[in-house]
């Protein structure tokens, strides 16, 4: 019975890990196919990772097709982004606090 509780813990946690990433795969086709261009300037860069890795998050500033300013985070940086960068970037209007760098 125990044997049977642990697979159907494992099984749901696979679940759950697959379900993000269609989810995430899709996001990311919906903002490539769809999205909309716009210019954006790399907001700030934070480290997320724990005391013995080195994570960075990168995160830009960019107005929506409605005037909104946000800041979303970039889903494609490279390492060679700093603070204060231009950069062009889609997002789609669905998902606006996500954007990618148009390469």
């Amino acid at each position: 019975m125990d044997d049977m509780k642990g697979i159907l813990i494992w099984v749901g946690l696979i679940a759950i890990i697959g379900i993000i990433v269609f989810l995430y795969q899709r996001m990311k086709k919906e903002i490539e196919k769809n999205g909309i261009e716009t210019t954006g300037v790399i907001s700030r860069i934070t480290d997320v990772g724990g005391p013995d890795e080195i994570n960075l998050q990168y995160y830009a500033r960019y107005c929506t097709e409605d005037g909104k300013e946000i800041e979303g985070i970039l889903q494609n940086p490279s390492k060679d982004l700093q603070e204060g960068q231009e950069v062009r970037l889609k997002y789609h209007p669905r998902f606006k606090n996500n954007a990618r760098i148009v390469k």
